[in-house]
């Protein structure tokens, strides 16, 4: 009921602090940056926990929150994230999503994406698991063949109803006819003001409500259901890599150092040291296409 009970934190809460569970931290000499040790814990995993963020998504091109990204316009792409946002002008709040959409249809897995995707197969033949718990809102995973796939922020792929609530797969490009050509990103570029019943309208019979994308707005909580299956993987988990993401978004944030609490080998793939990094067992710098591959590669003991 861990994961449960934090659904309450919202999305947008950052902390400092590396303070995550009580007791000892790992072994002073640790994280290791030994790749022949980690693989030997690969060869033994039956159940792999993958946690992936933004750093994955972004070695194919998709835009994150932050540095070169935090606007959009003239606006902080944060500010436009949120539900009171979309309450006080869906035009805007479409616009800017319509341009993440199309970005994203536009991007093709990165070879992270796909080293995940190829393990998750081989082992699934060899009676093991892989799942991938994603903090990315993007199809990439999907795209490059992840079968197992647990989205905590939602997807750009998917709509909600503001008024039924009905959740449906909309890849519609683009999304509806007033967003064509719309939001581009520029600090010049005029919001396009569009009517309310011309964006995104519910398809359901009788309701035509507005749409918006059904990700998680900062500010909002996470959805209990997706949270009770990553509570269950984080329990039968028996290695966890923690994949490409910064580890001071909550609660993604404490599933990897939950996880090294029970003693389970943690391994952290990232460009930089993370908050996080001290809890792990191994940590692997370099871009994530580079140090992931060979790390999920065939074991020379797989048969």
């Amino acid at each position: 009921m861990l994961l449960q009970n934090r659904a309450v934190i919202a999305l947008g809460l950052r902390m400092c602090s590396t303070h995550v569970t009580k007791g000892p931290l790992v072994d002073p000499a640790r994280p290791s940056t030994d790749m022949t040790e980690f693989r030997l814990a690969f060869s033994k995993a039956k159940h792999i926990a993958i946690i992936t963020g933004a750093g994955v998504s972004a070695e194919s091109g998709v835009p994150t929150f932050r540095g070169e990204n935090e606007k959009w316009r003239k606006w902080q792409s944060q500010d436009l994230a949120t539900p009171e946002a979309f309450s006080r002008n869906p035009s805007r709040v479409w616009e800017f999503y319509h341009y993440r959409r199309e970005l994203a249809f536009n991007k093709k897995p990165s070879a992270a994406h796909v080293a995940i995707a190829d393990c998750e197969a081989r082992l699934r033949k060899q009676g093991r698991s892989v799942v991938v718990i994603t903090q990315c809102v993007d199809d990439l995973h999907r795209q490059a063949g992840s079968k197992h796939v647990l989205k905590i922020h939602g997807s750009l792929t998917e709509t909600r109803c503001v008024s039924c609530g009905h959740v449906t797969v909309n890849k519609r490009s683009p999304i509806c006819a007033a967003l064509k050509d719309k939001g581009e990103p520029g600090p010049d570029v005029a919001d396009a003001q569009i009517p309310v019943d011309k964006l995104p309208r519910c398809d359901e019979r009788d309701c035509h409500g507005l749409l918006r994308p059904n990700v998680v707005f900062f500010g909002e909580t996470l959805d209990s259901h997706i949270l009770t299956k990553v509570e269950k993987e984080m329990e039968i988990c028996d290695l966890c890599l923690v994949v490409g993401t910064s580890s001071i978004v909550y609660p993604a944030a404490m599933f990897g150092p939950r996880v090294a609490s029970r003693g389970v080998p943690v391994a952290e793939f990232n460009i930089n040291t993370t908050p996080k990094t001290e809890y792990f067992t191994y940590h692997f710098q370099g871009p994530c296409g580079t140090t992931l591959p060979p790390a999920l590669a065939p074991h020379e003991s797989e048969i």
